[in-house]
């Protein structure tokens, strides 16, 4: 148990000994909530529980606080004071500061490590992007943020699924495949003309058409990267094959042999930037099981779902501005009767909260979601849905909107090429998933203590150069069990292992709110303490017991590091 858990405790039994005495009255008191002040002079912990208390025991919150403090347990305290309307204060004693740096050691890479709640399954679905082109820098915050977020989870003790939605089925998918037929085309010697962009008012512009050229679809995808997938193709299959094929077969191989292209190179890219998932989900599962038509009948039945020019769901019902579509009236369904079936499905698999990660562009869509899943009967606050603010890339003070490659939007390969796998995670974890971020090409690249994700690994480097200089000096550590902590007096020795002992709260707190930028700022606030106390005093030379006791600080504040870093999927360099 760390110190805050201890503290929490200790104020518990002490409103139970108040009540008990009868210097508070019996109620439903609140819950006890601790923070770390934000100044030293008000001590380490504090609490509002008598202002929260005062209205179950109507007495004066300040009257509160000094009978809680008349019944507390002051063994582990030094001292405990009422400040402003009824705060308390604690200040705690260094024995317990000494012994929480003890248990961190001893728990090594287990501490802040919550139990495993195998009941409180989590499911996070996120990327998700259509498989038609290569993942972009949007694409990039979304996988860092879903990845962190589901390590972070699972260190706070959540059984957790992580799932990629593959939208391998629709209209995308086939004009991805059309595109590749023009390319190939192309490859042969067709000349390709490209339509203009259309008139606001949705006309045509007249565009010149030289005799014999073809002209790519309007909707057709023109990236680069098709062209290599429909010169892939026609290596492995044969110009003579393929063109001995009737356009129709051709284009339905384009669409197989590109999907699994692009699939695949989806999947490298994610794994390079340390993205695994658990469970890859195809679109073509809920049409092939005709679950979207179960799905729909379902909410028919329900009187959910009206006919009027096609299928309707009664999204009005539950908070949406108006009555969706489902299935048009040419029968086909809409993306929206996809992502119901795919949802219920996600609801019969029995998670006990489910989050999803979908970009800013699609915050109107979250009603219509929810709105089907009430209307089935299930219950909606189950799900949750983050969404994704833009990146701005910044280099040289410029906005950076395209490739440098391609002319089109910047990849999310080049953004790895270019500032490397650490500084781009960090980048993109470091601010709040519902904040716009600007990521500065330069300074990630950069390394210089003005870097964020290179400061807070220089620290984790430099405790490990330390252990070089003390292996070269003949020095044995690394087996603190008897090594006497109470040589750590200074104010910033103390401040380290407060520090280093609010670890595993921020490990709850960040899960709980869903917040991997938390420990972003906790690691960075860390590794700037380490770098005042490597400059402010020596580890090696001093007097032998507070040489091994630095020693065991340092090493604990390297542990905590690599553990942070761990959750954010950023390495922890023993040498820079």
């Amino acid at each position: 148990m760390d110190m805050k858990e201890i503290l929490k405790s200790g104020i518990e039994q002490a409103l139970q000994d108040t009540i008990n005495s009868g210097d508070l009255p019996a109620g439903e008191y609140p819950e006890i909530v601790l923070e770390v002040p934000p100044q030293k002079e008000f001590g380490d912990f504090s609490t509002n529980i008598a202002m929260q208390s005062a209205r179950v025991a109507r007495q004066n919150p300040r009257a509160i606080a000094e009978a809680l403090i008349s019944h507390m347990n002051f063994d582990w305290l030094e001292r405990a004071e009422v400040a402003g309307a009824g705060f308390i204060n604690f200040f705690l004693k260094s024995d317990m500061v000494y012994d929480t740096l003890k248990a961190i050691l001893n728990a090594s890479i287990e501490y802040g490590v919550q139990p495993l709640r195998a009941r409180d399954t989590i499911q996070v679905e996120y990327v998700s992007a259509n498989p038609t082109g290569p993942l972009h820098v949007g694409h990039g915050r979304g996988a860092a943020y879903g990845s962190a977020l589901v390590n972070l989870l699972r260190a706070a003790g959540y059984n957790v699924q992580s799932e990629y939605y593959i939208n391998d089925a629709g209209n995308q998918i086939d004009n991805m495949a059309i595109s590749i037929e023009y390319r190939f085309q192309e490859l042969q010697g067709a000349t390709l003309v490209f339509p203009p962009k259309r008139n606001e008012d949705g006309s045509m512009p007249e565009f010149d058409i030289p005799e014999g050229a073809l002209v790519f679809p309007e909707n057709g995808y023109r990236g680069p990267d098709i062209i290599e997938t429909a010169k892939a193709i026609a290596e492995r299959e044969g110009f003579d094959k393929l063109n001995a094929m009737n356009e129709v077969d051709r284009v339905a191989l384009f669409k197989e042999e590109g999907l699994k292209e692009k699939l695949a190179r989806l999947e490298e890219t994610l794994r390079n930037f340390r993205v695994t998932f658990d469970n890859w989900f195809s679109e073509r599962t809920v049409h092939e099981t005709d679950e979207i038509h179960h799905s729909v009948e379902a909410l028919k039945a329900l009187g959910k779902v009206y006919e009027k020019n096609g299928a309707w769901l009664k999204s009005t019902d539950y908070g949406d501005d108006k009555d969706r579509v489902v299935i048009r009236d040419n029968g086909v369904p809409t993306y929206l009767a996809a992502d119901i079936a795919y949802h219920r499905n996600k609801y019969d698999r029995g998670f006990k909260e489910m989050i999803d990660i979908w970009g800013a562009d699609h915050h109107g869509y979250v009603c219509r979601v929810k709105a089907a899943m009430a209307a089935f009967g299930y219950d909606p606050d189950k799900l949750t849905v983050l969404l994704l603010q833009m990146v701005a890339l910044f280099r040289d003070g410029q906005l950076v909107k395209l490739s440098k490659r391609s002319g089109d939007s910047v990849t999310l390969d080049e953004l790895i090429e270019e500032v490397g796998v650490d500084a781009s995670r960090y980048f993109f974890l470091m601010r709040s998933l519902d904040s716009q971020l600007d990521f500065d090409i330069n300074l990630a690249k950069s390394r210089s203590n003005d870097n964020p994700v290179y400061y807070i690994q220089y620290a984790h480097a430099r405790i490990h150069s330390i252990y070089n200089q003390v292996r070269e000096a003949g020095i044995a550590f690394g087996d603190y069990s008897e090594t006497d902590f109470t040589t750590l007096t200074s104010e910033m020795e103390l401040e380290l292992i407060k520090k280093l002992a609010e670890y595993p709260e921020e490990v709850v707190q960040s899960a709980e709110h869903r917040a991997p930028h938390r420990i972003a700022r906790y690691l960075y606030d860390l590794a700037s303490m380490f770098h005042s106390f490597y400059r402010q005093g020596r580890i090696i030379g001093v007097d032998p017991a507070l040489q091994q006791a630095r020693l065991g600080l340092i090493t604990a504040i390297a542990l905590v590091l690599r553990q942070g870093l761990g959750i954010l999927g950023i390495s922890a360099p023993e040498k820079m």
